[in-house]
């Protein structure tokens, strides 16, 4: 086969199936030669960087476009989006508190060497917020502080609107040369999440996660009850019919790297392309992934709110409904601020903690666990926050699209 033909079917292909093929090719390898598979973790660091090095600018050239370029008086359904974020993080937090409390756990806590410092309290999460809002662009860009490149972006599109017309098609210009940068990143997934799975398998195995099975099973089951049940209620809210087409096809496309590049932010170009196949409004889209990367938290509230809740049964607090209630808020709010990258929001554990008084030793080895299993917790959190930002995007767009038709057919109809 010439290697024309090679690179064709690569960049032509079907990219879901050869995104599985890697991930079989990746165990397989894991499984017959761990040494020889752990050298080809490199492939997947360099995947891994590079979604990382181009999402920054591609959401900040991205959103600044979409909203110098947006029409006077057009709709970009931002408001019916965010009730959904806020919707489903707390829902993800409720569904997180009733599992722990019918299936409770403990945990095993041993002394473990945790260096990272979590944040002090929900003033201070609030506090680091406002201020990466302020951040400089240029550290804003290089530091991936999205909050910081979103405020940024929408500042300067908002500007731009009274620029002169060749100044904003010249950034939507930019932003369509951003665009095929990260299409092309995107066609390497398959070797990128070749290289992922068969190093991480390797290095970790299966084995170190057995003892925290339990723990795992409650984490998995709230991410898997939130993805196959509630999401597809909120997503039937909005369109009205059938919705599980949409939530397969979402985690199909979006969720399968998310789960393996655990990170929200890397995963903002896949999403933006799924977006594009849907043919959801590019002005929306543009706009609410990127904020849904940082805001949209449901699995981040679904890791903060069982740690926790395994932390209080294993030293003994006896947790009662309202102060469930109000962790479970409380996780929601600490879940915005998680940070967009693998771990995030194991950091936010101590403050959920220090609700029930529990000392800050006790919780930092509640975070040592929560790195422990990250191999699938967080792979799986991330899955279930990245895929939900585009599956809430285009639940709204849809509905926003079948209201429209009907519309016309009543107009086309009083006017006949």
């Amino acid at each position: 086969m010439s290697n024309a033909s090679i690179s064709e079917r690569m960049f032509k292909g079907n990219l879901v199936l050869q995104i599985l093929v890697g991930i079989i090719a990746g165990l397989a390898l894991a499984m017959i030669s761990p040494e020889t598979a752990k050298s080809f973790g490199l492939l997947g660091s360099l995947f891994v960087k590079a979604l990382k090095a181009v999402a920054p600018i591609l959401v900040f050239v991205l959103v600044a476009s979409a909203i110098a370029n947006q029409k006077a008086g057009q709709q970009t359904h931002m408001k019916p989006i965010l009730k959904l974020y806020i919707v489903g993080t707390l829902s993800a937090s409720f569904i997180a508190v009733a599992l722990s409390f019918v299936f409770p756990t403990e945990l095993a806590l041993t002394t473990a060497n945790v260096t990272t410092t979590p944040p002090e309290g929900i003033t201070q999460v609030l506090s680091n917020l406002l201020f990466n809002i302020v951040d400089n662009p240029i550290s804003a860009l290089m530091n991936a502080n999205f909050i910081g490149i979103l405020a940024w972006a929408i500042a300067l599109g908002v500007a731009l609107r009274h620029g002169s017309q060749a100044t904003r098609e010249m950034v939507g210009d930019l932003a369509h040369s951003v665009s095929s940068i990260v299409r092309l990143v995107i066609r390497f997934a398959p070797i990128g999440i070749f290289g992922l799975v068969a190093n991480t398998l390797a290095t970790t195995g299966m084995g170190a996660l057995l003892g925290y099975a339990s723990l795992l099973s409650v984490l998995i089951g709230a991410m898997l009850l939130m993805a196959l049940v509630v999401n597809p209620i909120i997503v039937w809210s909005q369109i009205r019919r059938n919705p599980y087409p949409l939530v397969f096809t979402c985690l199909r496309e979006s969720a399968v790297t998310a789960f393996f590049t655990r990170s929200s932010a890397a995963n903002i170009p896949v999403n933006m392309g799924l977006a594009k196949k849907l043919k959801l409004d590019e002005d929306t889209y543009s706009v609410s992934i990127p904020l849904g990367a940082t805001i949209n938290m449901a699995g981040a509230a679904i890791t903060i709110t069982v740690l926790t809740m395994a932390a209080a049964h294993t030293v003994g607090v006896d947790v009662d409904l309202p102060t469930a209630l109000l962790l479970s808020v409380i996780a929601a709010v600490s879940a915005c601020g998680a940070s967009g990258v693998a771990g995030g929001s194991l950091l936010l554990i101590p403050l959920a903690c220090g609700l029930f008084g529990i000392p800050s030793e006790v919780a930092m080895q509640v975070v040592a666990v929560g790195f422990i299993i990250g191999v699938l917790q967080d792979s799986a959190e991330t899955a279930l926050n990245s895929s939900t930002d585009v599956l809430f995007t285009a639940a709204v767009c849809q509905a926003a699209a079948k209201a429209s038709e009907s519309v016309e057919v009543v107009t086309e109809k009083a006017a006949a």
